[in-house]
């Protein structure tokens, strides 16, 4: 059993690299960001309280999250072990996921700032069925419309300018003070997320020992549904 903690800003691609991982080892991948866009789409009291705290640019509240997954996790359908990114993201969430489980890894994705505004403002949501686009890296076939089910492709309402500013500042404040924690248990790889999807991964399993990533045709195609299947899994009661 494997279980990993994968860490990032906003457009690092914990997500993509996740799938990857989740794929080739069995892995549940728990997304707290993909649980928390399920609920949007969905109309929950939860979605509702998510939409009005992004539209204002600001993270969502730690409690919110620490009961998300600490409600995922309890289901226990990961047999092979699980990959989650979006958690731990203070101090006190680090503390209790390192009393909770036996964790084999922290993926550290590293990202100068600049690049994340590049990544982050270039990223489209399908208002249909929630499939992510990122028009840098997988442009529909047909320009603003969704190559799975037609709907139109919407920027996220926090992929401002303004709000991306906030959830940067955010995220660093946070998310050092975590890695320190995992830094001194000795779990933490850092690798740099700005080369190809193939080239970080295959970095990541280099750090972690793990066997080396062999690309499957149509693999782009693939983790885009299994992302969709995760969102839509992870975030059922």
């Amino acid at each position: 059993m494997r279980k990993f903690v994968i860490m990032g800003v906003q457009g690092s691609g914990k997500g993509t690299q996740s799938a990857m991982l989740a794929s080739d080892f069995d892995l549940v991948h728990i997304s707290v960001g993909e649980i928390f866009r399920w609920n949007v789409l969905q109309h929950t009291k939860v979605g509702a309280q998510v939409r009005r705290t992004m539209a204002a640019g600001e993270l969502v509240g730690d409690d919110l999250v620490e009961g998300i997954v600490k409600d995922r996790l309890a289901q226990h359908d990961w047999n092979y072990g699980f990959i989650i990114d979006g958690f731990p993201r203070n101090e006190r969430q680090a503390e209790f996921f390192l009393e909770s489980y036996d964790i084999d890894g922290v993926i550290h994705l590293d990202m100068p700032d600049s690049e994340v505004r590049r990544r982050v403002l270039a990223r489209r949501l399908c208002s249909g069925c929630g499939m992510d686009y990122n028009l840098l890296a997988s442009t529909p076939e047909v320009p603003g419309k969704c190559d799975v089910c037609g709907g139109e492709l919407v920027s996220r309402e926090d992929d401002t300018e303004e709000a991306l500013a906030v959830r940067l500042r955010d995220y660093h404040q946070k998310t050092n003070p975590v890695l320190d924690i995992f830094r001194r248990k000795e779990y933490v790889v850092t690798v740099d997320a700005r080369p190809a999807k193939e080239a970080v991964q295959q970095a990541i399993r280099d750090q972690l020992g793990l066997p080396p990533h062999h690309p499957r045709a149509a693999e782009g195609a693939g983790q885009a549904a299994g992302t969709g299947r995760v969102a839509e899994g992870s975030a059922r009661p």
